[in-house]
Formats: structure tokens, C-alpha cells, sequence
């Protein structure tokens, strides 16, 4: 490999932030729908918090509405000055020695006073204290008629009713009718806040549904935004960066890493959001119920940070390797299956399952390691969860017991704490996911820069109706750094056969490259018409040529469209005229569906002659006035050579053409032959007058075609 893409082991910076700048771009033009899922989702962070408010409220205004009772005889002078210095209507009067007060007005007393209470354990037992006036003007009789009878129950004082808690709870002297009655007011409460939650959950649904729908749109759109320009890029690209690039690596990058980024923008740039913000919010509500509670809850913080990023490092690691082998693996699967009949042949089946099964164990082993990993992870995020809930229960409960924290808002808190852990547990996962997309962004955006493409001019030249002269002027090519072609220069008239030949590497394909322009000359000009090619658009000029290969490319799909190449301006009848033309026809109408016949991958039910007469099919389709044959009769049946000669005499009417074979019969056809060697024309004439020179052709004659010289 050239090392011009960052392998599969390198994955980049967690967070890099212009690849993250150069991502966001591609939301731009959705920046409306982002903004609207944000939105959704701060939404959502917002019904998600008032869940727990609700069971506050549930346990604090309805299921235990209870009453501090406060013995004064208990108090010591001071601290029975400062209660009497109590706005009154806080104060339930009952007896001299005794006070009422409700939860949360003794929420609300002075610091320093309420301190002194619980210091001075004055608090009696609670009560339940209610108003006649509290109740509808249809149930005010039947309250009447359950505390009148039971003066040993209920006491009075002002306009209250009290009574103790304990004998309220459980039941005695009162039937549970009796109870419904006297709760009647806090059924109906916790009945509206029944309702309250489950439209919380109704709004929480329909907001989730909303914000994932509309991510998931967001994010399958800049994906198919970035694969296709990526396709685009690469159409762009000339043949020389293919030369250097396996195929398999491009597929992975428009695929896989495309694939990774999707995750991405939907797991980590939108729900991220979601973490965020739910966990600001909880540290507020955490906050605001109590603000000492909130702190000792977060005292274990700093050692949950620190496990986490010891975490992130191990897992780095863990990711790392199983990257590797998962990329090890994908590449022997497909050089073992696309080499498959050479392993068959060679009956190296057991050996290459031993191979594979090395990786595979070794890939096996790299994802118990990243499992043992988490396994140890997150339960060690769980016992941090477990030991913040018992030093809320602990604290928590202390205050409770002392009244400095009502029983709602202990449950409310509890909630808040179970729900603080899961975003710190997502935010520690989407790091892997963070990672694994700034490696893919970054081998995407490598790609995307590569510049290694052929450029058209800024005001290309007009190429109509051309005549089809071709001329090579002082040409000089080289792929690399040893040059293929050295100042090469012929001349092809309008309508010459031209043939090239000579030895493997004399240049005979790289003449046919320039010519169609997949390849800039390094010096010389490269003229059709007289026109410099470099003058005229790529498209214009191909559209002027037809080249023919050895190795036929044949696409997925039906025996038409390989031939129109999905140019539809080319119609049903100009596909079977091409056929006939090119002795395609013969073959085409034996198969099931005749032109409508299915192709698999690369016509591999066809067989090379049948692929090389659908390939002349296709260059008669385009109609080109160019026509290069590239070795087209290499390895080719002679039954079938007949044919596809037949198939060539008519392309080669009225048309330029320069045939590149190995063949007696096609070289013998043309009206010149130009022998290469080294990238040079060493000779140049007809067959006849080059046999006679006695020179490089005719010792390629002797080698490759005396037999079938001897066999005419």
C-alpha cells in the first residue's frame, strides 16, 4: 500500500475539531430541522424532570400530609422565646403545652430556630390536621357525621380538625369508608396527578417519537448527502489514483466509514443534546430541593470521573485491536472468495480454513477482551449508582427523620439520583462511537481531497463532426518516476487502420490511455483534428471514441442496459440495431429473456467471445469515430474469433481505428502497423514490408505467429 489512506488501525483523535467543523457543514442546509430537534429535545429534558415532581407532590400534598407536633415543655427558654416570636398563622394552637405546625411552614422557619427543635428533640408525634371548610358543601355533612361521634378521635382546635396520625394510618375506630370520606379531597388530588403523569408520558412519547424521526432524517440526509459527493469525487478521479488504490479500501470508505458517520451524527450530535441537558437539569432540581442532600450525592463524582476515563483507555485499546482484526478478517474473506477457483484448484481448502480460522479466534479473543472490559465498566457505574442512592438514603433519611426534608422530597430525589447516572453512562459509551467517527471522517475527508484528477480547461474547445485524424507529437509518459513512452510521435489519417504491437511493456495500452485522456503527457501534444486534447472536455472527447478492452466489463443488470450504459437517449431499437451490427444478436436472441436477460456480476454466465461481441455492441451504440481495440481477440476460441472478426471489419468501416493484438489476422487487416520497444516506434509499415526488414516485428512474428502462418 502507498499509505495514502490511514489504515483501519488508525483511528484518529477522539475529538478533532475541524473534521467536527467540517462535519457540520453538511447540516447546514438542515440547520431549521436541527434547530427543531434541539428543541424536541429540551423538551423532552423538561418533561423528564417533572416525573419526579410529581411523585413529590404526590407524597407531600396527598398521600402523607402530616403535622409536626412540638412539646414545649421540652424547649429551653431560649428556644421557646424564639418560637413564640413565629408569625402565628404558621402555629397551630391545641393545648398550652402543645403546637402544630405542617411541613412546610416548618421548612420555612429560621434556620436557627428549626435547628434547635430537632437539637432539643421537642417534636411529639405527627398529626393529621383538615378543615370542615375544605370539603364541598354535599360531603361536609358526612364529614360531620364521622368526627362528631368520636371525640376520643378527634380533638378541635380554632377551625381545625386534628388527629393522630398513627390512628388515622391505621385504621382504628374509623372503617374505610369512613377513611374515603375524610380523604376525599386527597384521592382527588393524587387522581389529577395520575392524569398530570400520564400525559407527561404521552407528551414524553410523542416528543421522542418526533426527535428521533427527525434525527433520524437529519442524519440519513447529510449521509446521503456525503456519499454522494464522495461517488461524485471519486468519478472525478483519474485512473492513475486507481492504480495506486485497491478498490476494496474506496468501497470501504462510501460504505462502512459512510455508515459510521451516520451513527454519528445521530447518536453523538443529537442526542448528545439530550445528555446534556438532562444532566444540567437534574444537577438544578438536585440543587434546588437540597442543596446539602445534592452535595454529599455528588461527592462520589470525582471518583466516577476518574474510573471513567481509566475506563476510556482500556476500552481505546480494546476498540483498537478489535478494529484490526475485524479488518483482517473482512480482507481474507474477500481475496479467499474472489480467488475461490484458484484455491479450489490447488486444493487449498483446509489450509486456507486454517488461515482464516487463526484470524478469526484471534478476532474472537480481541472482542472478549472489549466485552471483559465493559463487563468490569459498568457495573462499576452501577455500584457508584448504589452508593450514591445509600448515602442519599442515609443522609436523606436523617433529614427526614429530623424534619428538615419531607418524604417527597427524599423520593423525588432518589428518582433524580437513578436518572443522573444513565446519561453519565451513555456520555462514556458515545466516546467509542466518537472516536470510530472521527477516524471514518477523517479517511473520508482524505479522500475527498485527493486533487489526483484530470482537469478540464476553463474554455474548452469545440470537438463536432471531427474527421478522425489522430496525431502524437514528442509525446513523453511515465506513470511513476521511469518513463513508458519516450518522444513518440505517428500520425493517424481519417478512416487508417493503424495496429500496434510489440513486447509486454513496450506501451502499446498507455497510447490508448493518452489517447482517451485518462492520463496527462508529461511532454508533447497529444492532437485529434488538430486539436490538443488538453484543449477540449474530457466528455466531448470520449464521447468521440470507443475503446474496446481485453477484459470486457460487463455490469449487473440486462443485456440492454450494459449496452446503452443507461443513456437512454439510446432507445430499444438503436440496442438491437448495435447488436446486429456487432454479431451480438446471434448470442443475445439464445438466451431466455433475449434482451431483457439478466446479467450477474461481470457476465459471468457469458462467455469471452459472448462479453466481447455485447462490448462492440456497446461502442456501435455510441457511435463513436475513434474506434481502439485493445487486444480484443486475446484469448479468444478460433470459431468464435471468425465471428468476432466479422464483428470488427464493421466497426472498423468509415471509423479511425487503432487496433492493439496479438492476432495474425487482425494485424494483417490494417493499412499500417507501428512496432514499439522500450517506448519508442522503432519500426513502422505494412505486415509485408516489416517481415521483409527482418527486424523486431518479424521476430515477434517468428515467436507468436509462425504457427498459425505455417496452419494458412
Amino acid at each position: 500500500m502507498n499509505g495514502e489512506f490511514h489504515e483501519e488501525e488508525v483511528l484518529g483523535k477522539a475529538i478533532d475539531l475541524p473534521l467536527v467543523k467540517r462535519l457540520l457543514r453538511y447540516a447546514r442546509p438542515y440547520w431549521l430541522l436541527a434547530t427543531l430537534t434541539v428543541c424536541l429535545v429540551l423538551l423532552i429534558t423538561v418533561v423528564t424532570l417533572a416525573l419526579p415532581l410529581v411523585y413529590r407532590t404526590a407524597v407531600n400534598r396527598y398521600i402523607v400530609t402530616t403535622y409536626k407536633s412540638i412539646d414545649l415543655p421540652k424547649l429551653s427558654a431560649e428556644t421557646r422565646a424564639l418560637l413564640e416570636e413565629t408569625e402565628p398563622s404558621k402555629l397551630l394552637v391545641t393545648t398550652e403545652n402543645q403546637r402544630l405546625i405542617s411541613d412546610a411552614d416548618f421548612k420555612g422557619l429560621e434556620p436557627a430556630l428549626s435547628t434547635r427543635l430537632v437539637r432539643e428533640e421537642a417534636f411529639g408525634k405527627p398529626y393529621l390536621v383538615f378543615r370542615l371548610e375544605d370539603y364541598s358543601a354535599e360531603k361536609q355533612p358526612e364529614v360531620m357525621a364521622i368526627v362528631r361521634p368520636r371525640p376520643d378521635v378527634f380533638s378541635k382546635a380554632q377551625d381545625f380538625y386534628y388527629v393522630l396520625y398513627e390512628d388515622f394510618s391505621k385504621h382504628k375506630k374509623l372503617t374505610r369508608d369512613e377513611l374515603r370520606v375524610l380523604r376525599e379531597n386527597d384521592i382527588k388530588g393524587i387522581k389529577i396527578l395520575v392524569a398530570v403523569f400520564l400525559g407527561l408520558l404521552l407528551a414524553n412519547f410523542i416528543l421522542t417519537f418526533a426527535q428521533f424521526h427527525l434525527s433520524q432524517y437529519i442524519g440519513q440526509s447529510i449521509i446521503m448527502d456525503i456519499r454522494m459527493q464522495l461517488f461524485k469525487h471519486v468519478e472525478t478521479l483519474s485512473l492513475r489514483f486507481f492504480d495506486s488504490n485497491p478498490v476494496g479500501r474506496l468501497v470501504t470508505r462510501i460504505t462502512n466509514d459512510i455508515e459510521v458517520l451516520n451513527q454519528a451524527f445521530i447518536n453523538i450530535m443529537i442526542n448528545l443534546f439530550r445528555d446534556i441537558f438532562l444532566l444540567a437539569g437534574i444537577v438544578v432540581m438536585l440543587l434546588l430541593l437540597n442543596w446539602e442532600l445534592a452535595l454529599v450525592t455528588f461527592c462520589i463524582l470525582p471518583f466516577l470521573v476518574w474510573i471513567t476515563f481509566f475506563f476510556r483507555k482500556k476500552v481505546r485499546e480494546a476498540f483498537r485491536e478489535v478494529r484490526v482484526r475485524i479488518a483482517r478478517i473482512n480482507a481474507a474473506i474477500a481475496e479467499h472468495i474472489a480467488g475461490m477457483s484458484v484455491v479450489q484448484l490447488f486444493h487449498r481448502e483446509d489450509a486456507t480454513y486454517d488461515h482464516f480460522n487463526e484470524l478469526n479466534k484471534a478476532n474472537y479473543l480481541a472482542n472478549l477482551r472489549q466485552i471483559f472490559i465493559f463487563a468490569i465498566f459498568r457495573p462499576t457505574i452501577d455500584v457508584f449508582s448504589s452508593l450514591a442512592i445509600a448515602l442519599l438514603i442515609w443522609y436523606g433519611g436523617g433529614q427526614v427523620i429530623q424534619g428538615k426534608l419531607s418524604l417527597g422530597d427524599l423520593w423525588a430525589f432518589f428518582f433524580y439520583v437513578r436518572m443522573f447516572f444513565q446519561p453519565i453512562n451513555q456520555l462514556s459509551q458515545k466516546y467509542n462511537q466518537l472516536q470510530q467517527a472521527m477516524a471514518s471522517s477523517e479517511r473520508i475527508f482524505m479522500l475527498l481531497d485527493k486533487t489526483d484528477r484530470i482537469q478540464d480547461p476553463k474554455k474548452p474547445a469545440a470537438l463536432e463532426d471531427i474527421r478522425g485524424e489522430i496525431e502524437f507529437r514528442n509525446v513523453w509518459f511515465a506513470y511513476k518516476d521511469e518513463d513508458v513512452l519516450r518522444d513518440v510521435s505517428f500520425k493517424v489519417k481519417p478512416g487508417e487502420k493503424v495496429a500496434l504491437v510489440g513486447p509486454t511493456g513496450a506501451g502499446k495500452s498507455s497510447i490508448i490511455s493518452l489517447l482517451s485522456r485518462f492520463y496527462d503527457v508529461r511532454k508533447g501534444k497529444i492532437l485529434v483534428d488538430g486539436v490538443d486534447i488538453r484543449d477540449v472536455a474530457k466528455s466531448d472527447l470520449r464521447s468521440k471514441i470507443a475503446v474496446v478492452m481485453q477484459d470486457v466489463f460487463i455490469f449487473s443488470g440486462d443485456i440492454k442496459s450494459n449496452i446503452r450504459l443507461n443513456t437512454w437517449s439510446i432507445n430499444d431499437d438503436a440496442v438491437t440495431a448495435a447488436a446486429r451490427y456487432a454479431k451480438a444478436d446471434a448470442f443475445i436472441q439464445r438466451l431466455p429473456d433475449r434482451y431483457d436477460h439478466e446479467l450477474h456480476e461481470r457476465g459471468a454466465t457469458l462467455s469471452a467471445g459472448e462479453r466481447q461481441l455485447l462490448s462492440f455492441a456497446r461502442a456501435v451504440a455510441f457511435d463513436p469515430r475513434i474506434f481502439v481495440l485493445d487486444e480484443a481477440t486475446a484469448n479468444i476460441d478460433t470459431e468464435t474469433e471468425v465471428l468476432i472478426q466479422q464483428a470488427i471489419d464493421n466497426l472498423m468501416k468509415d471509423r479511425t481505428a487503432i487496433v492493439i493484438a496479438h492476432r495474425l489476422s487482425t494485424v494483417r487487416n490494417v493499412d499500417r502497423i507501428l512496432v514499439l520497444n522500450r517506448g519508442e516506434i522503432v519500426e513502422e509499415g505494412s505486415h509485408q514490408e516489416l517481415l521483409r526488414r527482418r527486424g523486431i516485428y518479424y521476430k515477434l512474428y517468428q515467436l507468436q505467429y509462425k504457427d498459425q502462418a505455417q496452419s494458412n
